[in-house]
């Protein structure tokens, strides 16, 4: 695959309490040490190794924090300010890069490979979507992690998890992550989510009967765009470190990769 793609880490902390950064004494939780190395240079590393990224954009407080967590400067990383949420700072980092497609993740994605990225990318090129999200089934994550604790979306007979991976293939793409500036409180409450795309949707949802596939083309319908999910085979693509359960598991399978 040709280095086509623009990546943007959504970085940014949540304030001088953030519980993951106070429970293991850094100053940010992107610093916070997997296996010995800071979860966003995790990040970054993996997406220098693929072979779909060309460029790096990390939004987060401060560059020094991510300079920090890199330990050095790169200039081939652009280090934009955040905004006030992650969406919003998703938009702002996509508008200054103004290169498409763009692939966005988070820096507490620890596990994330290379593999991952390109595997990702290679499936959101090819459904020609403006907008993909990556999923994982619940089958794949319990059979490899059956001790990981995750939440699950049901879909009709689909359950699902979100794998922190988005692709926004164009300027139509942009749509869904305006919308999400609206939907942040409610993305743990799939009830709300199905509910501000209508009472149908709702409906549908609550009586068990909205599909995965239908649920992105009911997105797809509202917003004057096609999105569509992308099924991701690893576990650990849905494994972000957001507690301490979830750093232990990390690094159990860190060192299991050798």
């Amino acid at each position: 695959m040709a280095k086509t793609w623009t990546a943007v880490v959504l970085a940014a902390g949540r304030g001088p309490d953030d519980p993951m950064a106070k429970a293991y004494g850094v100053s940010h939780k992107c610093a916070l040490p997997v296996n010995g190395v800071p979860m966003l240079r995790r990040v970054v590393n993996a997406l220098q190794k693929s072979q779909s990224i060309t460029s790096i954009a990390i939004s987060i407080e401060s560059p020094a924090i991510a300079h920090q967590a890199l330990a050095k400067k790169d200039a081939r990383i652009a280090v934009i300010s955040s905004e006030s949420s992650a969406p919003l700072s998703a938009i702002v980092a996509i508008r200054k890069s103004s290169s498409f497609p763009v692939l966005v993740t988070t820096a507490d994605h620890a596990l994330l490979t290379p593999e991952m990225v390109d595997y990702f990318c290679e499936h959101a090129e090819r459904n020609g979507a403006d907008f993909s999200a990556g999923l994982a089934r619940a089958e794949v994550i319990i059979k490899a992690y059956p001790q990981s604790v995750r939440t699950f979306f049901k879909f009709g007979k689909d359950r699902v998890s979100g794998c922190n991976l988005f692709a926004i293939a164009n300027e139509n793409g942009l749509r869904i992550l305006e919308k999400w500036q609206y939907l942040e409180q409610s993305r743990k409450k799939p009830w709300r989510l199905a509910a501000a795309f209508g009472p149908l949707a709702l409906i549908r949802f609550a009586l068990g009967a909205l599909s995965l596939d239908g649920a992105f083309r009911t997105v797809s319908s509202r917003l004057g765009l096609t999105a569509k999910p992308v099924l991701m085979p690893f576990a650990e693509a849905a494994i972000d470190v957001d507690k301490p359960s979830d750093l232990q598991l990390a690094e159990a399978i860190l060192k299991l990769r050798g």
